[in-house]
């Protein structure tokens, strides 16, 4: 998963623009503005994440001082986001404010059915962003605390240049110099930020794909490295007064580059077993998905050996186009294994609401989850033999397509002039009979 936004336009064409829509709101009278014509689709927008960036050289080694990885504290108590008979599962609609605006829209096409979690993902770019930059996600905070029963859902990387191409001798080293404690205080300044925003249960996925080629914190070139680099970080998160974070250990499907049970830090410093599953490669049936080395079926048998909750960060269409059968099925294996939650990915190609290319397996999505608030009936399943491994997987990270509220134009302003005015502005196409 990469960064989905472009980068902000200059400022001064913006202001121009806003001027004239502002002066076009006044001279429509207060009825235009107050709803008629211009629409607050969300607050102001949260930081955008720059390109990521190579490193120009690699960093020094750690103090030896710094060398002795603390003992792990026990686990927090688990709390927030959980209800009795209703499941936990929510979309990836965008990082940033625009992603929590749709949350209800995407409830809305789904005639009302309760999405309990919200998914992000902190900018991989430079370690500032890793530490939750003030601004970014205040407005997952916001909706997190407004009930209960609502899980956040947070991606964070484990190195900066996270998408930066970094070599494995590089990796190998940045995992090294983890292990020995170079980077704790970024991931305590980011645990005393979930806190202080009253969100010390957040769900962290942290190194998510580890056992792929993508991000710089892969696991390949040293699994040894980045399960002490992994039990660092956690207990450096726990060490923070008042948390009750709860740790995703998410690899992708399948064997990849290195396979993921290699990777697995124990027990102690992981709370739940996720995967992103994606329908890929090309050809590969869903039976073949759940068949294969590391695939879904060993690894809800493996959660089941580790005593841990399973959970899918990621999952949607991929190579096979639009596939029904396997949206069908997967739907169909969630609610057999019941995952503590789970997210699609929804932007092209892998999703169903905001991907207009994949009608046939969004007329099945929205058909099993239209309305959805009961928790379906647990069935046991029967363990299924590993068959031939799969090929490395390729990374998903294709940019979403940009949607918004079907009865308003949204007008481009510009960072800047939107936070200006408190938020984007959009153009009712019914503004003119509307005040006739």
């Amino acid at each position: 998963m990469a960064s989905q936004q472009r980068r902000p336009r200059a400022w001064r064409p913006a202001v121009v623009a806003a001027t004239v829509v502002v002066a076009a709101a006044l001279a429509a009278g207060p009825g235009f503005a107050a709803g008629s014509g211009v629409v607050r689709l969300a607050d102001p927008p949260a930081p955008r994440p720059s390109a990521p960036r190579t490193p120009a050289a690699t960093p020094a080694p750690a103090a030896s001082a710094a060398s002795a990885v603390p003992a792990v504290p026990a686990r927090a108590p688990q709390s927030g986001g959980l209800t009795k008979g209703v499941p936990a599962f929510g979309a990836y609609l965008d990082y940033g404010a625009r992603g929590v605006a749709r949350i209800a829209e995407l409830s809305q096409w789904l005639g009302g059915s309760d999405l309990r979690v919200g998914h992000t993902y902190l900018p991989g770019d430079r370690w500032s962003n890793i530490e939750g930059a003030h601004g970014f996600l205040d407005v997952w905070a916001d909706w997190r605390t407004e009930r209960d029963d609502r899980m956040l859902v947070l991606n964070v990387p484990m190195l900066e240049s996270n998408e930066g191409g970094v070599p494995d001798s590089g990796v190998r080293t940045l995992l090294r110099q983890g292990a020995a404690g170079r980077f704790d205080h970024h991931f305590k300044a980011l645990a005393q930020r979930l806190v202080e925003l009253k969100v010390p249960d957040t769900v962290i996925v942290l190194g998510w794909e580890m056992n792929g080629i993508t991000y710089t914190s892969r696991c390949g070139p040293d699994p040894e490295a980045w399960k002490k680099y992994w039990n660092r970080i956690v207990t450096t998160m726990r060490s923070v007064p008042g948390q009750k974070f709860r740790f995703d250990f998410a690899p992708t499907r399948g064997r990849d580059a290195i396979p993921w049970t290699q990777c697995y830090p124990g027990d102690d410093t992981v709370d739940i077993l996720g995967m992103d599953s994606y329908d890929q490669p090309s050809g590969l049936t869903f039976d073949q998905q759940v068949k294969e080395p590391y695939g879904l079926q060993e690894h809800v048998d493996f959660a089941k050996a580790h005593g841990k909750p399973i959970s899918y960060p990621e999952w949607g269409l991929f190579r096979n186009g639009d596939n029904a059968e396997y949206m069908r099925r997967m739907l169909g294996w969630m609610d057999e294994h019941k995952p503590l939650y789970n997210t699609l990915t929804d932007y092209c190609p892998h999703g169903v609401w905001q991907c207009r290319q994949n009608p046939k397996s969004s007329a099945v999505y929205r058909s099993v989850l239209s309305g959805r608030t009961d928790e379906p009936a647990p069935t046991t399943p029967e363990p299924t033999k590993p068959t031939t491994p799969a090929p490395p997987q390729p990374s998903t990270t294709p940019p979403p397509t940009q949607v918004h509220p079907t009865e308003c134009a949204p007008v481009e302003l510009g960072d800047w002039v939107e936070h200006w005015l408190g938020g984007k502005l959009c153009l009712r196409f019914d503004w003119w009979s509307r005040n006739r």
